[in-house]
């Protein structure tokens, strides 16, 4: 098709990483079309034209593709994205699986509704694919940025959550002890690291769900001591990381002395992506220790 092969030349003179697969994408949304029904599509009219031009520019000046449609697909589920909200990316999808697996082996082994706390939820995405995908579990998110806890509204209108405002490292203090899985895709980046990050995340993802201290780590951080005060003994928790935090991040939390099976998960391209651990001492008020 003419129309895509020209978008797609624009896209790739811009810089942009997947010319080719974000042309067909924007070309679809434009005709309202499956993307698997492109190709028998036919070129769009004047007007359908016009709206396609225009979001081939926007795409060319780096504005993230999800954006531009208005969506972004994610396990089984499609999010509602846009300004204001950190879009998920598809690596995600494997810590969401993981927590999605957790919460299951409660309800497999115990017969009871499993607990879950995603702390900070961002759009949504982790907490909908486990209440989604896990029958009967009771799933808790928090996140702190105004504008993107409206987008994690609309995402989980009608689907039971316990969605809050607030601070990932102080929320759900009411749920201290009680919790199966703690799950968390925190801010991770480097402060240090501005000019590596990619335009799409940089200028357009919010601040609070990018970066995190010198060294990428203080949210991390924060999760750590928020999970280990939440989580039942032998509860577990996983964290998403930045692919160079493969030893550091899993140092976090064996540094502690609070956990067990402390383990580093790589994603499909083999770079590390997250870890996970179980809670074996959670501290508890007046400085005591409880065993698990």
């Amino acid at each position: 098709m003419r129309s895509w092969r020209e978008g797609a030349e624009r896209l790739r003179a811009a810089g942009v990483a997947s010319p080719d697969a974000d042309a067909r994408l924007l070309l679809a949304h434009v005709l309202e079309v499956p993307l698997l029904r492109l190709p028998i599509a036919g070129e769009p009219d004047a007007e359908q034209r016009a709206a396609y031009v225009a979001l081939i520019e926007r795409r060319a000046a780096r504005e993230p593709l999800q954006h531009l449609t208005g969506t972004a697909p994610f396990r089984r589920v499609e999010l509602a994205v846009g300004p204001g909200v950190f879009v998920p990316r598809p690596e995600t999808e494997l810590l969401a699986g993981w927590a999605v697996a957790q919460a299951q082996s409660v309800r497999d082994a115990d017969g009871r509704d499993p607990v879950v706390v995603d702390l900070g939820t961002g759009s949504g995405a982790i907490a909908r694919a486990v209440v989604d995908e896990v029958e009967g579990v009771r799933v808790h998110a928090v996140e702190v940025d105004e504008a993107a806890h409206a987008w994690a509204g609309r995402n989980l209108a009608g689907t039971g959550v316990d969605l809050r405002l607030g601070d990932l490292a102080e929320a759900f203090g009411d749920l201290d002890g009680e919790v199966d899985v703690v799950v968390s895709n925190p801010p991770y980046i480097p402060t240090t690291a501005w000019e590596s990050v990619a335009p799409e995340a940089r200028d357009h993802d919010p601040a609070t769900a990018l970066w995190s201290g010198e060294d990428g780590l203080d949210a991390i951080r924060a999760v750590e001591r928020r999970a280990a005060a939440l989580l039942r003994p032998g509860g577990v928790v996983g964290v998403e990381h930045a692919d160079a935090q493969g030893e550091a991040a899993p140092a976090v939390l064996a540094a502690t002395g609070r956990w067990a099976e402390v383990r580093d998960h790589d994603d499909l391209a083999g770079r590390a992506r997250f870890v996970t651990a179980r809670l074996v001492r959670r501290d508890v008020p007046g400085g005591a220790a409880e065993e698990g």
